[in-house]
Formats: structure tokens, sequence, C-alpha cells
């Protein structure tokens, strides 16, 4: 059982200074993995409802926005040395497949090989009216786009034909350090578990109680029958979100299935990066005792 910890990088606070404590923080306290997510415009008015509040509407005040995650990353990588950097997530069927491989191959490479990439399909369709990409079909397009990373990372020579991208053979250096690069795959549906199933090394699932993994997981167990795989070829990792975390609820997580729990911080300050990280001090020793169990 690991203990990560999901950042919110949401300007103004994440100013460089709290960014850098925090890297420098969590890896001497020995958290396993950075997350960030990815929103790279939001919208005062919109009628999309964000699936993680009862209301619908997604937590940021107006003024409020998210660091781009790659970039955010590589700032993290600067300031520190082992611990693993997570996208949760990138929203792949927005962006360019193959900037997306160019830019998480730097980071893997700059980072000495400590990318999670967390792929999301998203759920702001105001959004990607923004970024000029069609809404309908973002499932197949992100099931197309990680084919293509995939030729790019591992191929000499890459080329791709598909319904949504085509690529001319053409290469593309440095390779990730990696081989392969884990993808977590993010979501609650069903295809995000049939996508899990076929492509993923992890799913990363949000605002879960323990008592509600039963279910999913064992979704999930059948859909990887299927393809030949079981749970042990993937990583579970749950962010609690705003839902309460301690130790006991940690090894509940553990005794549900969850190979990771990526706990909520939002510091506003870099006091508050260490006294949040030091409220999670039991929540890592009793990770650590199940882990040495």
């Amino acid at each position: 059982m690991r203990v990560e910890l999901w950042v919110p990088t949401a300007s103004p606070i994440a100013t460089p200074e709290l960014l850098a404590t925090l890297g420098r923080e969590a890896e001497e306290r020995g958290f396993s993995c950075l997350w960030v997510g990815e929103h790279v415009v939001l919208f005062e008015e919109y009628a999309s409802s964000y699936p993680y509040a009862e209301d619908g509407r997604i937590p940021a005040p107006p003024g409020s926005g998210l660091l781009e995650p790659l970039n955010t990353l590589s700032f993290l990588a600067a300031h520190t040395t082992n611990v693993r950097l997570g996208t949760a997530m990138v929203l792949l069927p927005q962006r360019n497949p193959v900037y997306t491989a160019k830019e998480v191959a730097t980071l893997d490479w700059l980072s000495n090989g400590r990318v999670d990439l967390g792929v999301g399909v998203g759920w702001l369709e105001e959004e990607f009216r923004a970024v000029n990409v069609s809404w309908p079909q973002r499932g197949r397009r992100t099931d197309e786009y990680l084919e293509v990373l995939t030729t790019l990372w591992t191929d000499e020579t890459s080329q791709y034909e598909g319904e949504f991208y085509s690529l001319d053979p053409c290469q593309m250096f440095p390779k990730p350090i990696q081989h392969p690069v884990p993808i977590h795959i993010g979501g609650e549906s069903d295809a995000a578990l049939r996508r899990v199933a076929r492509a993923g090394h992890g799913w990363h699932t949000f605002n879960r109680a323990p008592e509600e993994l039963s279910h999913p997981l064992a979704k999930l167990d059948g859909l990887l029958a299927e393809e030949g795989r079981s749970r042990a070829d993937i990583i579970v990792t749950v962010c609690p979100y705003f839902q309460p975390l301690d130790a006991d609820i940690a090894e509940r997580y553990a005794e549900a299935g969850a190979d990771a729990v990526a706990a909520l911080i939002i510091p506003m300050d870099e006091d508050s990066v260490r006294s949040q990280l030091d409220g999670l001090v039991a929540v890592q020793d009793r990770a650590a005792a199940l882990a040495g169990a």
C-alpha cells in the first residue's frame, strides 16, 4: 500500500516557491508520487456536469485555473530526485498526440524515468469546443491516441492510420527511459474499466469510499480476464478526494483492493505544505505496516 499526493495546482496559490517546497517536503517524507490534473480553460457558466460533486460544479473559484500538468511536473522534476510524477488526468483526446508523446518522453528523460501518465477522456464539453475538438466519440479518439503514443515511444520508425489520426512514417527521439511508460486510466464508467483492461497499467479512481470499490473491481476482474490479464497486471489507485482519510480508512482501502491511496492536499502556502504532509504521517505509518505484513 503506497501513500501518494494529489495536488490541484491552481493559480494564484501554486507559486514556484510553493511547488518547490512541495516537491522537497514530499520526497523527504517518502511519498511515492505527486499527481496533478488538467483543465486548459474553465468557464463561469457551463452546462456540463462535474462528476465528482453533487451539484455538478467543479470547486474552482473565479479567477483561478490549473497549471499545465506536464510543464508543472517538469518543474517538480528539477526539485526532486525520487518521487514519481503523475498526471491525474491528462485529457488526452483534447491534445495533439504527437506533441503529447514528445512532452511525456522529454519529461521521462529529464526525470530519469519517473513519469506515470494518467489519462482521462474529459467531462467538460465546453472545454473541447474551446480547443476545437469534437466531443462525441472522444473515447474512441483516446484509444487511437494511446496507440499513437505507443508507436512513437517504442518503434524506431513510427506510423499510424486510424479513424481520427494519421501519422506518416517518422522518427521521434529521445524515447522515454521507461519501457513502457505506465499508463493509468482515470474514470468511473464501464468504458473506462474496459480501457484499463485493454491498455492500462493502472486504474485511477476518484471520490470512492472503501466500500464502493468491490463492485467496480469485480467488473474489472472480469474484463481483465477477457484480455488474458489479471489484477496483478495493474495498479489500483484511489484518490478519496474530499472524503475523509485517516490510518484506519487507508487500511480499509487496502483491504478493499487498492494498491495506492492518493491523498488530496490543498496547501495555501509553504507552511501549510508542511503541516498537511505532517498530518498524513499516521496514514504513511499504517501503509508501511501493511506493506511489511
